[in-house]
């Protein structure tokens, strides 16, 4: 049996769907089959989730014809040799397009099955079953897809939306608490651009998600997906808005990519990459120390890093924000903070402010 299932609908006129979030929701097939299209179903998970879960997607999918791809766990395997791997296995047992694609796992995996799914016969259809807290409020939600590359970070791939996104927060049963934590950077982030009474939320109940609430975690999932399904709904490709979502990860992906990937998890570069830009902010005359301050406690609290490593230098940081995706004619922009609960994208900010910042 399920508990009480809450859904969002990502709204995209024809390519619109549902995300449906909830305790024990890999033991309820109406949700999952009338997703799958076509008569076969390709399972993409990792060495780390497949022995945890595989089998109860396996008796969701029932009757169709199914076959497992298992890659290793890491980030450093979000490459196109992993994804063409998938490809392989998907050649090799002749699945064609109207084979529907299943990630089972967190961000790496969603991320690299959406880009295989996009690109294999120029499409076929996916699903988002993601198993980490991180991937269900960020990365299985709203079509980007991609891999890595040792000069960037998600810096090839595609817009590819999902049929639907399975969130069972069981799952999180299984999840280790650094990765509990990595997640719940992103959800301290949909406060910090645009929602401040959430930002009070977490300060009051970050104790009870570290300890797995699961109705705590229902409800900080859900207004996470809903901050971002809104966000997607009015900007798909990024042309503007959406990019509010990345703040911190202009200086997050810069200590991914300068420390090697898998080194840091991404939440908490991301983590280390927000107090950057609020001390930008800051230093903006937008952004009060205490706002600093707290920003600081809440993430601390969730115990994730709140400064960069210290061997990283200013022209590594430098060197690495160059090739951010938002960089636009060779001019670097960043997400900044107006207010608590209020961002902006731009290129307008004080490179000495910037400077200071990176120095430490």
């Amino acid at each position: 049996m399920t508990s009480v299932i809450k859904t969002l609908e990502l709204d995209l006129g024809d390519r619109s769907y549902p995300i449906h979030i909830g305790q024990g929701l890999l033991q309820d097939a109406s949700l999952l089959t009338p997703h799958i299209h076509g008569g076969s179903t390709v399972v993409v998970s990792n060495e780390t989730v497949a022995p945890l879960y595989i089998n109860k997607l396996h008796d969701l999918i029932g009757d169709y014809r199914n076959i497992d791809v298992i890659l290793p766990d890491g980030e450093e395997y979000k490459t196109l040799d992993t994804v063409n791997q998938i490809f392989t296995q998907m050649l090799e047992q002749h699945c064609d397009r109207k084979t529907t694609v299943l990630a089972l796992g967190g961000g790496v995996i969603g991320d690299i099955t959406g880009y295989g799914a996009a690109s294999y016969q120029r499409g076929v259809n996916f699903i988002q079953v993601p198993t980490t807290l991180l991937s269900m409020v960020d990365s299985s939600v709203g079509g980007k897809t991609g891999v890595n590359h040792p000069l960037g970070k998600n810096m090839i791939g595609a817009f590819y939306q999902p049929q639907c996104v399975i969130i069972d927060t069981d799952t999180l049963n299984t999840l280790d608490d650094r990765q509990l934590s990595a997640g719940m950077a992103e959800v301290i982030k949909y406060g910090l651009i645009r929602d401040a009474d959430f930002l009070d939320w977490l300060q009051e109940n970050m104790d009870g998600l570290l300890k797995r609430d699961p109705e705590l975690l229902t409800e900080a999932i859900y207004r996470s997906c809903k901050h971002k399904a809104e966000v997607v709904a009015d900007d798909e490709k990024e042309a503007g808005q959406r990019a509010l979502l990345n703040l911190g990860h202009t200086f997050g992906h810069a200590i991914e990519t300068g420390m090697g990937y898998g080194k840091w998890l991404h939440g908490e570069a991301v983590a280390a990459g927000m107090v950057m830009a609020a001390k930008l902010s800051q230093g903006m005359g937008w952004l009060e120390a205490t706002d600093v301050q707290r920003i600081e406690t809440l993430l601390q609290a969730a115990n994730l890093p709140i400064a960069p490593p210290k061997d990283m230098t200013v022209k590594q940081f430098m060197d690495l924000m160059s090739v951010d995706k938002k960089v636009l004619d060779g001019v670097l922009r960043l997400v900044l903070m107006k207010s608590m609960g209020e961002a902006i994208v731009t290129d307008d900010f004080d490179h000495d402010a910037l400077l200071k910042v990176l120095i430490g």
